[in-house]
């Protein structure tokens, strides 16, 4: 899917509106840098007079709509002052949290007809529209999504890791000649990527483990779940931010097992899985009001109750006796891993959509909470199977 074609007026007035389109480099360069005629006092900050005259003289360079969108941006200052940093930034295309605030009050005057009401869109345009109304609950974000993507990149993280799970259990499969409860077969923990206690010195098993699952009714409901959910929040916040969500769902899915379950290996890609649906769910809950996809009660009801089914089956295969004793079957305890993640991070960077995380304080708070229960696991792994003197499985 390319790039589709313009929308409607009535969104394209709109969005164009609601975002800074980036200037040509040299006429970005002609911007003044707080002049002494405009900030006569170098505080950094002009007034609202000041600053229609300084559009005006850019006014060449603007189109109507971004003129009266920064025009927009003078009107909700009360104090009568602009930071002029704020402004230049503006010109130069980085959203900024002042910025949407100013959007949202001038919104009532600027907006025109809901995305959702616009016809004669193409496929293409109904399945980013989609998309839209699917992930993010503020219509200014839904129209600058829309009028923005361009499928380059596709979402190619979540499908790059599904056909690999995916292909790694069809070999596994074929190779046990096994494929309903796999991990009953005796050979199935001899796998190297495999989380195995006895053999939790090998780094790369915390992350790897998520292309083994216990059977086709495990990959199965995880593959849906990454597809469904995982795909559609890539194409809004990006491959970075939803690959950090999955990889911080995997990494404390596992080391959550190695100190709350320290007998058991991990197998699955739940943790990543449930860091993104917890945070996808618990994002539409906190923004029940904004949210505007279809039948959205519904979905969450059946989402968490598919949830809950595939936790229960972990649950009951933990404790199902063993086809190979002394060692346990896989653990649950990396579902609740990625849980944590989803309604830490994972919130977060879903309510963040294209606005600088590190500028935002709850970020820094899970991360360094995050960062913590990491070096908590790293130390627990080094030296608390041994103070405790616990009895593990013999190694694959």
């Amino acid at each position: 899917m390319g790039e589709h074609p313009s929308p409607g007026p009535a969104v394209a007035a709109c969005a164009e509106a609601e975002r800074i389109e980036e200037l040509e480099p040299e006429a970005e360069e002609r911007l003044p840098t707080a002049p002494e005629d405009f900030d006569t006092g170098s505080t950094g900050y002009i007034s609202t007079g000041k600053f229609r005259t300084l559009l005006e003289s850019h006014s060449s360079k603007l189109d109507p709509h971004k003129k009266e969108v920064l025009l927009a941006l003078a009107d909700s200052h009360a104090d009568g002052q602009i930071c002029y940093q704020d402004f230049v930034n503006l010109m130069s295309n980085k959203r900024s949290n002042s910025f949407r605030q100013a959007i949202l009050q001038g919104n009532r005057r600027l907006s025109s007809k809901a995305l959702l009401e616009e016809k004669g869109l193409s496929l293409s345009q109904r399945l980013i529209r989609h998309v839209a109304y699917e992930t993010l609950p503020r219509e200014i974000d839904r129209k600058w999504y829309y009028d923005s993507y361009t499928c380059c990149p596709p979402p190619w993280f979540m499908i790059t890791v599904t056909l690999m799970e995916v292909a790694l259990f069809l070999y596994n499969g074929v190779l046990l000649d096994q494929f309903v409860l796999q991990v009953t077969h005796p050979r199935y923990l001899k796998n190297s990527l495999v989380y195995h206690p006895q053999l939790r010195a090998q780094a790369w098993r915390y992350v790897t483990y998520i292309f083994m699952h216990a059977g086709v009714e495990h990959l199965g409901l995880n593959v849906v779940l990454q597809l469904l959910v995982g795909v559609p929040l890539e194409m809004v916040h990006g491959a970075t931010r939803i690959g950090l969500i999955y990889v911080a769902g995997v990494v404390a899915g596992s080391l959550a097992v190695s100190v709350a379950d320290m007998t058991a290996p991990v197998v699955g890609s739940s943790g990543g899985v449930y860091a993104l649906v917890s945070a996808h769910l618990a994002n539409i809950v906190m923004n029940w009001s904004g949210m505007k996809c279809q039948l959205k009660l519904l979905r969450m009801a059946v989402a968490l109750i598919c949830m809950s089914m595939e936790f229960g089956r972990a649950v009951w295969l933990r404790f199902h006796p063993s086809a190979y004793p002394p060692c346990p079957h896989p653990s649950f305890v990396a579902h609740l891993g990625g849980v944590a993640v989803g309604i830490t991070l994972g919130v977060v960077v879903l309510r963040n959509y294209e606005q600088r995380l590190q500028d935002q304080s709850l970020w820094w708070i899970f991360v360094t909470m995050y960062t913590i229960f990491v070096l908590f696991a790293v130390f627990w792994n080094i030296f608390a199977y041994t103070l405790l003197d616990l009895k593990l499985p013999p190694p694959p």
